[in-house]
């Protein structure tokens, strides 16, 4: 299923893993390891998912890639939300949320689109 010319998700998920690492730095930056740790690992997994669909083996693996991202896009979130809300983390730019909404929208779209064709 790999096609090599240019990938909006791909590049958008890229582009906000970039930006997920400097926020969890931000927020290590702080001692606040378990929480950057958290963002980390969930917002640089919807990038890591949408490349492996890439090369999935069927249109049902793409999906099930796909919606892992959607998961671990949720799961994100979740994390951003609690740093937003806590006194004690740095507070995401309302960039960093806009680029994921953005991201899930697409993801949702792909999703719903790769299940009817």
């Amino acid at each position: 299923m790999r096609n090599d010319k240019e990938n909006l998700i791909v590049k958008l998920t890229f582009d906000f893993a970039l930006e997920i690492i400097s926020f969890s730095e931000q927020i290590r930056s702080v001692n606040r390891f378990e929480m950057a740790s958290q963002i980390f690992r969930s917002g640089t997994s919807i990038g890591a998912n949408i490349r492996e669909a890439q090369n999935a083996e069927s249109k049902a693996d793409f999906i099930h890639k796909f919606k892992i991202a959607a998961k671990e896009a949720d799961e994100l979130f979740y994390w951003l939300e609690l740093c937003k809300n806590s006194e004690y983390y740095p507070n995401p730019t309302i960039e960093l949320f806009d680029q994921l909404h953005s991201i899930n929208l697409i993801i949702s779209k792909i999703i719903s689109s790769s299940k009817r064709n």
